[in-house]
């Protein structure tokens, strides 16, 4: 009986994570238990089919030690050229009542940001991310930012 209950527990878990079929590229990087605020998380992303276009997120894990509402990134898209498109984002990060926003049953939260619709990559591309939290009426940034555990960026097929 035991086996029977194993095996059915890795099918299960095959099944989950083989439904993702929008998924072209996904990948984490540690940012430890806090993110500072010089550490530029990068990636290096694969050759992608030019005739296609693409949807692209950043995805993060956080916990409940996120202190603020809102994210704010600084994502740099490096293009085959050495050309550097820049962008700097905000998300919302918690709900009206304080709770984080994201999918997950416990601490942990993930989230998905969107970036960009419809781009077509034409060779190699880089993506370098970094956060650029500040206080309110203060104009440093937050040094450490407690909560961001893990920074992820997600590429997925527009259709």
């Amino acid at each position: 009986m035991r086996i029977r209950n194993s095996a059915l527990l890795v099918l299960v878990v095959i099944l989950f994570f083989s439904c993702d079929k929008k998924r072209v590229f996904d990948e984490y990087k540690s940012v430890g238990t806090a993110w500072h605020k010089d550490s530029v998380v990068s990636f290096d992303l694969p050759e992608l089919d030019s005739t296609k276009r693409y949807n692209l997120f950043v995805t993060l894990r956080n916990n409940n030690s996120y202190p603020f509402n809102n994210l704010f990134l600084i994502v740099g898209l490096e293009l085959p050229n050495g050309f550097t498109k820049v962008d700097t984002l905000e998300y919302q990060m918690a709900n009206p009542d304080g709770s984080l926003m994201g999918d997950g049953f416990s601490d942990i939260k993930e989230s998905k940001l969107f970036l960009k619709e419809k781009v077509r990559f034409r060779g190699k591309y880089k993506v370098n991310i970094k956060q650029a939290v500040r206080e309110n009426g203060k104009v440093p940034g937050v040094t450490a930012l407690e909560g961001i555990t893990e920074v992820g960026f997600r590429i997925e097929n527009r259709d």
